[in-house]
């Protein structure tokens, strides 16, 4: 008797036994990578809902007022994020600022123009100093940097640009420049690891004919990878700052945990990672503590818009690359 015979005979669960081999193992190994990407869903869903439940006496008390009322105060419970909002954006464009052109230089030195017995080492470097703790670059930033910018760098800014208004005043060490600093420390590895792969995406035949047409190798690297590479780059600088709005230790411990508005850079700032942190475990009231739920939620719908723009800016890079483009 033929396996069509047993089947017809057996109706659907003869015909489930007799299937091929792998078939039933295919099934259920989608199901359980489906599952398991699902549950990265479902996790971002718990948080925003926990924060949102979390903010709901803030959000009914102040509404839109909150994003743009400057005073902070746990006492009469007058709360507003404008300050949090300031400190996060300026200290991680500022950071980003820094970082950026010193990434691309790491990024087209390793993919273009570094030996290879430099290029694995400097690699090797650079993914190591992504790896190294939050806490650990906010020690090293307020024994070390912070002290250092403050006798050196500090001084020479105020002599020679102190008539704009971002370098008026005196510096104390902590302030928001010292965390913009920090920060750009600690995206410049993500911005050149995302770079040197954005950069390694242009097709070789790019290189050839600008060479072919007699460029030399810095108009092959302007014209044929960098500007090939400029949405790359740019989804590469967005990923960095994401990371930049998120950071939360090393920024508390440089920026000065003070909640204004200030032209000077060398003033003391507060973000709304490092607001969270330094405040949570001591608030005063339940409105307190709501507000300090809204800061985090804020905080999220900001990253995650970031993170969402920047990956796909990356995606469409690589997809030109398959496509030839």
């Amino acid at each position: 008797m033929n396996a069509a015979a047993v089947s017809g005979k057996a109706g659907s669960p003869a015909r489930w036994a007799l299937a091929p081999p792998g078939k039933a193992g295919d099934k259920f190994f989608r199901l359980l990578t489906w599952l398991m990407a699902m549950m990265v869903v479902v996790l971002l869903a718990l948080v925003g809902c926990t924060l949102w439940s979390g903010s709901r006496l803030a959000i009914a008390k102040f509404g839109w007022h909150f994003f743009v009322h400057s005073n902070w105060d746990p006492v009469n419970g007058d709360f507003g994020a404008l300050p949090f909002i300031f400190g996060t954006f300026v200290s991680s464009f500022l950071g980003l600022l820094i970082a950026l052109p010193l990434s691309l230089a790491t990024a087209v030195y390793l993919t273009e123009l570094a030996p290879g017995w430099v290029r694995q080492p400097a690699i090797s470097m650079i993914e190591m100093l992504a790896a190294i703790p939050s806490v650990v670059f906010g020690l090293w930033g307020a024994l070390v940097l912070v002290p250092w910018l403050q006798q050196g760098p500090y001084p020479l800014l105020t002599k020679y640009f102190g008539f704009l208004p971002f370098f008026q005043g005196r510096s104390y060490g902590p302030c928001m420049i010292s965390a913009a600093v920090i920060i750009a420390i600690m995206i410049l590895p993500i911005i050149t690891s995302i770079s040197r792969e954005v950069f390694r995406a242009v097709p070789d035949s790019q290189r050839e004919a600008a060479f072919a047409l007699g460029a030399t190798r810095w108009e092959v690297t302007r014209l044929a990878v960098l500007r090939y590479s400029i949405r790359g780059i740019f989804g590469a600088a967005m990923l960095g700052l994401g990371r930049a709005l998120g950071e939360t230790m090393a920024v508390t411990m440089v920026i000065g945990n003070w909640p204004e508005i200030s032209k000077s850079l060398f003033s003391y700032g507060y973000t709304l990672a490092s607001g969270i942190a330094n405040e949570f475990a001591e608030t005063t009231s339940d409105i307190h503590r709501s507000a300090l739920f809204e800061l985090g939620l804020m905080l999220l719908l900001v990253t995650v818009v970031t993170n969402v723009l920047a990956h796909m800016l990356i995606g469409a890079v690589g997809a030109r690359k398959h496509a030839g483009i």
